[in-house]
């Protein structure tokens, strides 16, 4: 049984880190006005928070410290991922969860952080939230339906999303622990002690920024390593901005991921709102999901 760190009470703690690429003070000010002010929670804001060191938001050592010390914390109920990026793989191995694993807490963030999505459900299962980041606030989109699903999860309020149907839908129903993230990190991670075991789980992937061949790549190291035969069920959410070469791919997205998983029986869900995007709900990692793709809607319910 998965483990389910405890929800959020007003007053508790949110702490906010950058453990992968660089974030500017200013983009995060918004985030923790809303938490504090709207939300009712506190924050606790880390010191690779502003900080940076070439791409990265301080060195490996500085990243791995602020991130340890939310870790360690027992007053911070959640850990907020300001940003993704780049640079956890570089200090997950560094990473001591032992005091997480006596008194779990909700690690939330998307992108880069699929890394400690896949490492936590693997090594200690205990559910973490993919969601939306700091950015998401800002621009008054801490108002839209996609920020709010952040707070009704920290609350514990029960996850029910419907979407509109796609024409390369596969119809059926799954049930199972819903699993993944980022599509690139995901295949970086195969092989690893961070590695997802996918077998009966539903998955659900997402993209930005990749070349078309790149992504055909991708899905062929998941599926040559067994991760995608014996799924439970397939989400795939938003590719957004893909590039092709000047040698055209000759096919789009959607195709490539329709074609790899053409010989499978498991109901496919496309254009999921899980993305880089604003479109980006939030998903309970680990906890057990019902998936069913309908000839005129999808449903995902916890």
């Amino acid at each position: 049984m998965i483990r389910i760190p405890p929800y959020l009470q007003k007053g508790d703690t949110i702490g906010l880190v950058c453990p992968a690429g660089f974030m500017p003070v200013e983009r995060v000010s918004e985030c923790i006005r809303v938490i504090n002010e709207d939300w009712g929670f506190t924050t606790k804001v880390g010191s690779s928070v502003g900080r940076q060191y070439h791409y990265f938001s301080g060195t490996d050592e500085e990243r791995l410290e602020d991130f340890q010390l939310m870790l360690d914390d027992d007053n911070v109920k959640a850990i907020l991922c300001a940003r993704g990026g780049y640079g956890i793989s570089r200090i997950i191995d560094k990473t001591d969860f032992t005091r997480f694993k006596e008194n779990p807490k909700w690690i939330i963030g998307f992108s880069d952080v699929t890394v400690l999505h896949s490492h936590i459900y693997r090594n200690y299962y205990v559910s973490t939230l993919h969601a939306p980041m700091a950015n998401a606030f800002n621009e008054d989109g801490f108002k839209n339906e996609y920020v709010q699903s952040l707070r009704h999860a920290l609350e514990g309020k029960k996850i029910k999303y419907q979407v509109k149907k796609h024409e390369f839908n596969k119809k059926g129903e799954g049930i199972g622990e819903l699993i993944g993230g980022n599509l690139a990190l995901l295949a970086h991670l195969v092989g690893t002690d961070s590695d997802l075991k996918t077998k009966g789980r539903i998955l659900f992937i997402e993209d930005v920024g990749e070349y078309l061949y790149n992504v055909d790549r991708m899905l062929y190291q998941l599926k040559r390593s067994g991760k995608l035969d014996k799924l439970a069920g397939l989400i795939v959410g938003g590719f957004t901005d893909m590039k092709d070469t000047e040698r055209p791919f000759g096919q789009n997205v959607h195709e490539i991921i329709r074609d790899a998983v053409a010989e499978y029986d498991y109901p496919v869900c496309f254009d999921f709102p899980v993305s880089h995007e604003k479109e980006n709900y939030a998903l309970k990692i680990g906890v057990g999901y019902k998936l069913k793709v309908g000839k005129n809607k999808v449903t995902l319910e916890e």
